[in-house]
């Protein structure tokens, strides 16, 4: 699995869009990552885990369809 180190201002949406290109997988991340979940402005030097993109998740459907 990668990582991701963020930068100071980062939120979730814009880490999805700058490692997957999409701001809709921004749900991948937070649940590889449950524990960072009450943060919505990330700090710099935060290590995220990155997981891969199934086919089911890149799909154009929103995750509760």
């Amino acid at each position: 699995m990668e990582t991701y180190t963020t930068v100071q201002g980062d939120m979730w949406d814009s880490i999805a869009y700058r490692v997957y290109g999409s701001e809709k997988h921004m749900d991948v991340l937070m649940r590889a990552n449950m524990e960072l979940l009450e943060i919505f402005v990330f700090g710099a030097g935060v290590v995220l885990a990155v997981p891969e993109i199934h086919a089911e998740e890149e799909a154009d459907m929103p995750p509760w369809r």
